[in-house]
């Protein structure tokens, strides 16, 4: 370890701080609520926040997101050192003392975060537990559902951009396909409250089988359904980097946004994408003549296919960029990159 005596604090979101509550790593997590920012609420909230986090006479504030907000709050906390990215959609940089630059237009967002600490001549590695089991919580997981009745498939069809959502009838002829095939295969559908009516469209293929877990779960909750699941089909979404942090394995879905930058780390060989000249276009409103192509164009089939093949045990896909042709089941994609 090369800086055993140090303290390390995160401002966070307060609805993703309990993923890091207890955490040993951690010594301060300072809880931000980003919807009341703009009402005298939040302000008060927020300066509050920025006065403790001063008081703690940071070293180093390492500005990981560089918008507009997080660079202004790092500048407050008036740490000796500020280091942020070279991202310059909001002008973030002209507030940090070092923004480190993308290596490429590919890199995925992990690695540049890493490349903040290389910047910062910390060392670089893998020994540590990242969302480490909760065992109250995996325990009442087990009390409220039966965890241990079915090999469950966790989904998640919904995402903060429309046109991130891959269509629910898909979803559901994907359940079709893979429970007729498996009748001891579950699902569970994940999302927030605002997801219900896709978790209902969901849960009634195979109702005798499938949880709507829509608005019933907590994020700690969430957390150990996808620790217990063999597998979790999802959007671009917040669960699904979730789920590459716990090591589960993901078969993600992606239209608009780019998988190399940011895919399921370390498991990006199972990102799927259809080959479009518009695609990935980066922009949260679709402005294709054929709208949404680039999700409507990956076949329940196709998708089928990749699940499978890690449910029998097939381990890694070995093709899951595909083009048009692909649209029939048949594996005619290049490998990613």
């Amino acid at each position: 370890m090369r800086f055993p005596e140090a303290q390390i604090g995160w401002w966070i979101e307060a609805s993703i701080a309990p993923l890091l509550q207890g955490d040993p790593d951690l010594d301060w997590v300072f809880p931000f609520h980003r919807k009341e920012l703009l009402g005298w609420r939040g302000v008060r909230g927020l300066t509050s926040s920025v006065i403790e986090m001063r008081r703690r006479r940071f070293d180093w504030v390492l500005d990981l997101q560089s918008l507009a907000r997080s660079a202004m709050v790092s500048w407050l906390v008036n740490g000796r050192l500020t280091v942020g990215l070279e991202d310059r959609r909001e002008g973030a940089p002209a507030l940090h003392d070092f923004s480190v630059p993308r290596r490429s237009a590919a890199t995925h967002a992990v690695d540049w975060y890493l490349d903040v600490l290389r910047f910062l001549r910390v060392p670089v590695d893998r020994s540590f537990e990242w969302l480490p089991i909760r065992p109250d919580i995996a325990g009442q997981v087990a009390r409220k559902w039966p965890v241990q009745k079915h090999r469950w498939l966790c989904l998640q069809p919904g995402a903060r951009w429309w046109n991130k959502r891959w269509p629910v009838e898909h979803f559901q002829s994907l359940i079709q396909q893979l429970g007729a095939e498996d009748p001891e295969l579950g699902f569970v559908v994940l999302g927030s409250r605002e997801d219900a009516a896709l978790g209902a469209a969901l849960g009634a293929v195979f109702p005798e089988r499938t949880f709507d877990l829509t608005g019933k779960t907590s994020l700690l909750e969430t957390i150990e359904w996808l620790r217990v699941s063999v597998a979790l089909v999802t959007n671009d979404t917040g669960p699904m980097h979730a789920a590459a942090a716990l090591g589960a394995p993901v078969v993600g879905l992606f239209g608009p946004t780019d998988p190399n930058r940011t895919g399921p780390y370390g498991q990006l060989d199972r990102a799927v994408r259809l080959e479009l000249p518009c695609a990935p276009c980066m922009e949260a409103r679709c402005r294709n003549s054929e709208p949404l192509e680039c999700l409507r164009g990956l076949s329940p089939r196709q998708v089928a296919a990749r699940v499978r093949a890690h449910l029998h045990g097939g381990g890694g896909v070995a093709s899951v960029f595909t083009d048009r042709g692909a649209l029939d089941g048949r594996p005619q994609g290049r490998p990613s990159t």
